[in-house]
């Protein structure tokens, strides 16, 4: 069996004039089999972030309707507070005959 010398000139200029129909061919493949994928994978994107941002939003609505909670039990100790120092100084203003009112 003989073997013929390998011409390495003529196998690189065959492979690169299939490269110029071959490559766009696999691009444009690609593009319309991966596009239903990207944008089906943007979407899922799209959604959990609209979902991150409905939490964090739940999230800051629950901690100022603490903070609120908090400020009410507040201004409620301080009314009871005041009430208690007002019923604490009518005594004293009627001994000295005072009117309580003012």
């Amino acid at each position: 069996m003989q073997v013929l010398p390998i011409d390495l000139t003529e196998i690189v200029a065959i492979v690169l004039g299939m490269s110029v129909v071959l490559i766009p061919i696999m691009g444009l493949t690609a593009r319309f089999a991966l596009k239903p994928l990207v944008e089906s994978l943007g979407k899922v994107n799209e959604v959990r972030g609209v979902e991150e941002t409905v939490a964090i939003t739940e999230r800051r609505v629950a901690l100022l309707e603490q903070q609120l909670e908090a400020m009410d039990a507040t201004v409620r100790n301080l009314e009871a507070g005041e009430a208690f120092d007002r019923a604490l100084g009518a005594p004293a203003a009627v001994q000295k005959g005072q009117d309580p009112q003012g």
